[in-house]
């Protein structure tokens, strides 16, 4: 017919490989980018270590899965930095030769010591690289992968100044949009819970915290006066003397709970990892942060929380400050001021992270 042209061919199925594992904060932003990517049209691959959490938390989401060789990166003097050098190269290999295979057109890494060989492998493919870094200053993999990529996502607008220019974009952090769903009466169920009385969320990041757990163990008889309290104190860290303490309520690990258990919290208290806080932002929870000290971190969380602070969305507590005084005062003291925060957090301009972080991926997709 006259003036409609017909254009003969084989629609190209738009591929992508995600990257990013060694703890659950390498690997959530990726779970939530899933459903966008899905709905885009995206083919879906992952690849990660073979015996870390990424493993566990992609089985769930029927995306092939492809396993590395991975050696740790330190910053410490270790025997293992010898043989894990050779275990690196041998990922890098592996990324190579399977990218190659595969044809992804881009590859989305959200960081961790598995990471890296992917993006090497991808670089020497030909293929496009962007990177998401959640902390305001680049983690020690991401330092080692940015050079090799073509744009790199960040949570927080403090970090654009670490990366070089024309090459970072302030995205915010892809949050699941689970998150958004919890229902009250459920958490309320789930916990054992009264309506009437506040409730009191701590958390300690993917892997619990001791320090956390003793202080507020120890601070737990003058607490319930006033809070019931859920607490997800990591594994094995169940306190079974506890385990029937009316208002107080222990979960290992959450994780279909988790949104349910958010919708019950009038406040907060937490690490300062750069997910978590993201969510608390997004949902306007009033929170207390008790960053990771310098002796046990690279200081990354001091500086989201200090961040969080600045900006008016958070309390800080610091760790060496954190006693079960302390930290009773600390609690009382946010929920007394809840609205506050809660009004800060209403004129933050965070970002639709899923939607920044798929605009980025979209435009540096090789073939469209």
């Amino acid at each position: 017919m006259e003036g409609i042209q017909i254009v003969m061919g084989v629609n190209h199925v738009k591929k992508i490989i995600l990257t990013g594992g060694g703890t659950a904060g390498h690997v959530t932003p990726n779970l939530a980018l899933i459903p966008a990517l899905e709905k885009e049209g995206y083919e879906m691959i992952y690849i990660g270590s073979e015996e870390g959490i990424e493993k566990t938390l992609i089985q769930n989401q029927n995306i092939a899965y492809y396993a590395i060789s991975t050696g740790k990166l330190r910053r410490y003097l270790s025997a293992k930095n010898v043989t894990d050098v050779f275990r690196v190269a041998s990922g890098i290999k592996q990324a190579a030769a399977l990218i190659k295979k595969l044809k992804p057109d881009i590859v989305f890494s959200k960081g961790g010591f598995v990471a890296v060989p992917v993006v090497l492998g991808a670089k020497a493919n030909g293929v496009p690289v962007v990177i998401h870094e959640s902390d305001i200053t680049p983690g020690l993999a991401n330092k080692i992968a940015i050079p090799f990529a073509k744009k790199v996502c960040t949570t927080f607008p403090e970090t654009l100044d670490y990366i070089p220019k024309g090459k970072g974009s302030y995205t915010g952090t892809p949050i699941r949009k689970e998150i958004f769903e919890g229902k009250k009466q459920r958490g309320l169920k789930l916990c054992g819970f009264m309506e009437q009385k506040p409730v009191v969320m701590v958390m300690g990041g993917s892997l619990g915290s001791v320090k956390i757990n003793v202080q507020l163990r120890g601070a737990l008889e003058k607490l319930l006066k006033d809070f019931q309290i859920v607490h997800i104190c990591g594994k094995g860290n169940v306190d079974k003397a506890l385990e029937h303490k009316k208002g107080y309520k222990q979960f290992e690990y959450v994780s279909e709970e988790l949104p349910h258990i958010y919708a019950i919290a009038d406040v907060i208290v937490s690490r300062a990892g750069s997910n978590s806080i993201s969510e608390f932002l997004a949902l306007k929870k009033p929170n207390l942060l008790i960053p990771l000290s310098e002796k046990a971190s690279r200081g990354d969380q001091i500086l989201n929380a200090q961040s969080f602070e600045k900006q008016g969305f958070s309390m800080v507590l610091k760790e060496e400050d954190m006693t079960y005084a302390s930290l009773e005062r600390a609690i009382a003291g946010l929920y007394q001021n809840r609205q506050k925060y809660i009004q800060s957090m209403e004129k933050s301009h965070v970002r639709d992270g899923v939607y920044e972080v798929m605009r980025i991926i979209q435009s540096n997709t090789r073939r469209q």
